[in-house]
């Protein structure tokens, strides 16, 4: 019994003493409004923790460096794609004058053979004729 009592009052004195509410501390904490609280006469030691709002105001212009670096990125790649659909454009361009030049040598081509084929039908005829 008497291990029993002395096992429970350690077990209480050490949860008082761990037990000051400092289980979470927010990112937006501000350390000149915590106070410990202390629920048993057993004093101990806590060290104020480095100021959290600092190093989250340094976090903040991080998370700023990086959004303006992925801006910048950004507006590069978008300059880059107006450069090549620019080109791609002036080739399209080229590219439809050639097929229409293309296509106007085709039919030149078609009828000077066409020409070609009825001279000599023509002359075919014209030996034809001659025996």
């Amino acid at each position: 019994m008497k291990k029993i009592i002395l096992t429970l009052s350690v077990m209480l004195a050490c949860s008082c003493a761990w037990a000051d509410g400092n289980a979470f501390t927010p990112l937006n904490f501000d350390d000149a409004t915590y106070t410990p609280i202390r629920t048993s006469a057993v004093t101990t030691t806590t060290t104020t923790p480095a100021p959290i709002k600092a190093t989250s105001e340094l976090g903040n212009a991080k998370m700023q460096n990086a959004i303006t670096n992925l801006d910048n990125a950004q507006v590069e790649v978008r300059n880059e794609l107006l450069n090549i659909k620019t080109k791609y454009s002036d080739i399209d361009a080229k590219y439809q004058v050639l097929k229409a030049e293309r296509k106007a040598l085709d039919k030149q081509i078609r009828g000077l053979e066409r020409r070609i084929n009825k001279i000599d039908r023509q002359k075919e005829n014209i030996r034809k004729n001659m025996i």
